[in-house]
C-alpha cells in the first residue's frame, strides 16, 4: 500500500485552497471539494474499511466508509476528537436487487450495488475549518468535484459533534 505523508496532502490542500473558495449565500467563504486540488486523492480505494451503510428513503443506496491510516489509529483507539490528517471517504452505489443471487436463493432476500452514485471526503484540519468544526467536505459525481459549499455538509453532520461531527461507528 503507498503511504502518502501528511505533510504532502497539508501542502497538497493548500496550495488549492487559493482557487477553491467559494462564497456562500450567508456571505462567508468556505471550501468548496475542490479542497483536493479538484482531484479525487489517489490511492483511497486501498484505504482500510470502517464500516458499510444502507440509506433507505429518496437516497437508497449502500456505502462503503474508508479511513486514511490516520482515521484507523484514531478509530482503533477510540481518540475524539480526531486528529488533523484523518481523511474518512463515504462511497456510494444504488441499492438494487440481485436477480442472479434470488435465484439461487429461490426467494427475493439479495440486495448487491448497483452503480456508483457518488464519493464523498472528510478532512481533518482543526485550523483551516475551524467554522466548521474542523473538518473539510468535498464530493465527486462521475469522478468530477461538485460544486457543493463545505457550509452544505457541515450542517447534516451538526446532530453527531459528541462524536466530533462524525456519523460511522468503527466496526473492527
Amino acid at each position: 500500500m503507498k503511504r502518502i505523508p501528511i505533510f504532502v496532502i497539508a501542502a497538497a490542500m493548500a496550495v488549492s485552497i487559493g482557487g477553491a473558495m467559494t462564497l456562500s449565500a450567508g456571505g462567508a467563504d468556505y471550501e468548496s471539494s475542490l479542497i483536493f486540488g479538484g482531484k479525487i486523492p489517489e490511492g483511497y480505494r486501498d484505504w482500510r474499511l470502517i464500516s458499510v451503510a444502507h440509506e433507505e428513503g429518496s437516497l437508497n443506496d449502500i456505502r462503503a466508509i474508508l479511513g486514511n491510516d490516520v482515521a484507523i489509529k484514531a478509530y482503533r483507539e477510540g481518540k475524539l476528537p480526531f486528529p488533523d490528517g484523518t481523511i474518512i471517504a463515504r462511497l456510494a452505489w444504488s441499492y438494487v436487487a440481485s436477480e442472479e443471487n434470488n435465484k439461487a436463493f429461490g426467494r427475493p432476500q439479495s440486495f448487491v450495488a448497483g452503480a456508483p452514485t457518488n464519493v464523498q471526503f472528510m478532512v481533518k484540519d482543526s485550523r483551516k475549518y475551524a467554522s466548521t468544526g474542523g473538518w473539510g467536505f468535498a464530493q465527486f459525481n462521475d469522478g468530477k468535484p461538485t460544486d457543493m459549499v463545505v457550509q452544505d455538509c457541515f450542517s447534516c453532520h451538526v446532530p453527531v459533534k459528541a462524536r466530533d461531527f462524525v456519523f460511522t461507528r468503527y466496526s473492527p
